[in-house]
């Protein structure tokens, strides 16, 4: 059965409902910081999951899915003021360490583990930062060199499996991740505004309802990032490739820097718009996930899996969290790293909106954990993964 693209948009807005309805109604879910896009998601997908085994295929059209993942991080970047870039300076590089450290852990544990289990260790890195970290785009891209290069079968199937294994145990453990720590160490929001001396700008920011003309502005804002930043990805592909969704996010910084000097720019707003389009593109991802691909998991790759579970759980948790400052905002990042440690950035902004709409805002988590999980992984994936390659082939 095949839905057509706005087909595809009600069920996504229908899954978005009943997540909302589930984590309202069900208390665990709800303490648990479970996003409501992800529980929605995964229900969906078991329902599809069950139809598939009574032999019904559903399909769905997945037009939407890109735009709104780019309108997603392009209202990131409008929400981005370079006050709190600035103020995100030394937290920023540190973060980023920390995450090309893990990244590298999960490309040595996974070789290792490959190589002990008997297998080729290529199969290592798939079940590496390819896919943990990498996500479904970048393990589509490397099992096909993988195939062509070093002759390795069935790889592309895998590596879907296994980034499917990581994106739902990076939306699952985040949120409850980042409680355990909260309350763990009895940690609480700081005032909002508090780290930017600028009591004034929040009050004036409260006061303002949202409102169909605001709503425009940041559309308008929006529309205008996401064209240039996709150009400005096509163009410079060839110079300095990095995802659509990267180029989108520093066009849209620039934009809401410049607008917010022009006119007043309502936060609400642009959280109502990027957190709509957030849900948009998590309900299609995870209603779209093919379930069924992780029983062809054969038991060692599994095994392997469930290690990067583990690694990167403990290395959030004893490394990152302690590094960052055993803080609020320690805790918050560290639902976002468990996010795109074992699944993808959207899935890690999901993770930190979810903890910060129960325990309180964390300006410095929405500023870092896009940048560093958009910008600073796929750059430090790809020349780790490359540098691996190279060791293993040479």
């Amino acid at each position: 059965m095949q839905f057509s693209a706005m087909e595809s948009l009600m069920v996504a807005l229908l899954v978005l409902g009943a997540g909302q309805w589930i984590v309202h109604k069900v208390g665990i879910l709800s303490r648990l910081n479970m996003p409501e896009p992800v529980v929605g998601g995964l229900l969906a997908t078991l329902i599809v999951t069950g139809l598939q085994l009574a032999g019904i295929n559903l399909t769905f059209d997945e037009s939407f899915k890109t735009p709104a993942m780019l309108f997603f991080f392009g209202a990131v970047g409008l929400a981005a003021d370079f006050r709190l870039l600035k103020q995100g300076g030394w937290a920023m590089l540190i973060f980023a360490i920390l995450v090309i450290v893990l990244v590298a852990l999960q490309d040595l544990v996974g070789v290792t583990m490959a190589t002990v289990m008997g297998l080729e260790p290529y199969y290592g890195l798939i079940g590496g930062s390819v896919t943990m970290t990498g996500g479904h785009g970048t393990g589509a891209a490397w099992a096909e060199v993988f195939q062509r290069d070093f002759g390795l079968t069935g790889v592309s199937e895998l590596a879907a499996a296994s980034a499917t294994f990581g994106l739902v145990f990076g939306a699952l453990l985040g949120g409850p991740l980042a409680m355990f720590l909260i309350r763990r160490y009895r940690l609480s929001a700081p005032a909002h505004g508090a780290g930017e001396g600028d009591e004034r700008y929040d009050q004036a920011e409260k006061a303002r309802p949202i409102a169909a003309a605001s709503v425009i502005r940041i559309l308008m804002l929006l529309s205008v990032g996401v064209v240039v930043g996709s150009v400005a990805a096509e163009q410079f592909a060839e110079v300095f490739r990095l995802p659509t969704f990267v180029w989108v996010l520093f066009v849209c910084i620039l934009l809401g820097n410049t607008a917010r000097r022009l006119w007043h720019v309502n936060d609400a707003t642009i959280d109502m718009v990027g957190n709509t389009a957030l849900g948009i593109f998590l309900a299609i991802t995870l209603m779209s996930l093919q379930l069924l691909q992780l029983v062809d998991l054969a038991l060692p790759m599994l095994a392997m899996l469930l290690v990067q579970v583990m690694l990167a759980l403990s290395f959030i948790t004893f490394v990152t969290f302690r590094l960052m400052g055993r803080n609020y905002d320690s805790a918050v990042l560290c639902a976002g790293h468990c996010g795109f440690a074992m699944g993808a950035t959207p899935t890690a902004v999901a993770n930190i909106q979810a903890v910060t709409q129960h325990h309180g805002p964390s300006p410095l988590a929405f500023i870092i954990v896009p940048v560093v999980g958009g910008f600073i992984v796929d750059i430090a994936n790809a020349t780790i993964i490359q540098t691996f390659v190279s060791v293993l082939s040479g």
